[in-house]
C-alpha cells in the first residue's frame, strides 16, 4: 500500500523528518505518535504529496507519488485535518457533495447520481436531520462529524488523520474514532493517523509509530511501544501502564512529580 525509503523532509538548515524506512499494509491501521516536533505533521505531509521528500521516496500502490496528479490522488488518498471544517455557510449535504469532486468531469457532473451514496453516509453519521444546515450553525461534534462526512463521499483507499480529536471533549472523540473504526471495518480502509491522545491510539490503532526528535524511535503494536522506559525516553515524564479492563489495550497513566504531589498536600 505505502512504502516509505529513506523518505525524509528539510526546511532550509533543519531536517524536520530524518530519513524513514517504513511500510504500511492494506487495510491496517497505524497511530503516529510523538512529542510535539517530532515531524508528525511533516511525515503527513508527504504521504498526502502535498510536500515533496529532500531525499529518498515515498511509493502508493506501486507508484511514486509525484508521479499521480492531484486528482488521481484525491481518488486515493482522503486527509482530515485536526480543525474539520472552517465556518461556513455552505450547509451539510453541500459539504458532502464536495466530496465527489475527485469524479466529477470539467462540468462537474459524475456519471452516476451521487444522491444515495450521499444519504447512506448522512444515516450513519446521523447527520440526515442535519443536511440544510449551514455548518456555522453547528457544535464542534456535528462540525466534525460533517468533515468526516466528506470524506467518506470522497471514497478513498487511504484515510490521513490529523489530531482529529483535538477540539472534541470525551464523548465526541470516542464517538469520532468509533465512527472511524465502523467505516473501516465496512470498506476495509487504510487509516493512518497523527494522535496525541496515546490512550485513544492504544484502544484504535493495530500498530504505533513513534516519531522523536525527526527519528523513528519505535514500530509496532501498542503493547510493545507504550512501554514505561520508552515513554519516559520519548516525551520525559513518568508513567504507570495498566491494561483496559474490557479490551485489555495498554492505558497510560501520567504520575505527577514528588514535587508536584508535595504541592498538593
Amino acid at each position: 500500500m505505502i512504502t516509505l525509503e529513506g523518505a525524509g523532509r528539510r526546511y532550509g538548515e533543519v531536517m524536520a523528518l530524518q530519513p524513514l524506512d517504513w511500510q504500511v499494509q492494506a487495510g491496517e491501521w497505524w497511530g503516529v505518535i510523538g512529542p510535539n516536533g517530532s515531524g508528525k505533521s511533516t511525515l503527513l505531509q508527504l504521504l498526502s504529496g502535498v510536500e515533496a521528500p529532500s531525499c529518498g521516496t515515498v511509493t502508493v500502490a506501486g507508484r511514486n507519488i509525484r508521479k499521480h496528479s492531484r486528482k488521481e490522488l484525491a481518488r486515493f488518498i482522503a486527509v482530515l485535518q485536526q480543525e474539520g471544517l472552517p465556518a461556513t455557510s455552505f450547509t451539510v449535504r453541500e459539504v458532502l457533495e464536495m466530496g465527489r469532486y475527485p469524479f466529477q468531469g470539467w462540468l462537474g457532473r459524475e456519471p452516476h447520481d451521487p444522491a444515495p451514496l450521499l444519504d447512506s453516509i448522512m444515516e450513519k453519521l446521523d447527520l440526515l436531520v442535519l443536511q440544510n444546515r449551514p455548518v456555522d450553525e453547528l457544535s464542534g461534534g456535528q462540525r466534525q462529524r460533517t468533515a468526516l462526512g466528506k470524506v467518506m463521499a470522497q471514497q478513498p483507499t487511504l484515510l490521513l488523520l490529523d489530531e482529529p480529536t483535538t477540539y472534541l471533549d470525551i464523548r465526541y472523540q470516542l464517538q469520532f474514532m468509533e465512527m472511524v473504526s465502523q467505516w473501516r471495518q465496512e470498506s476495509g480502509i487504510t487509516i493512518i493517523s497523527v494522535l496525541h491522545d496515546l490512550n485513544l491510539a492504544a484502544q484504535f490503532c493495530d500498530k504505533l509509530l513513534l516519531l522523536q526528535d525527526g527519528r523513528a524511535a519505535g514500530a509496532g503494536p501498542p503493547q510493545d511501544m507504550l512501554t514505561e522506559e520508552r515513554l519516559r525516553e520519548i516525551f520525559g515524564v513518568d508513567t504507570s501502564i495498566v491494561s483496559h479492563p474490557s479490551n485489555g489495550s495498554p492505558q497510560v497513566l501520567l504520575t505527577a512529580s514528588p514535587r508536584e504531589a508535595q504541592k498538593r498536600e
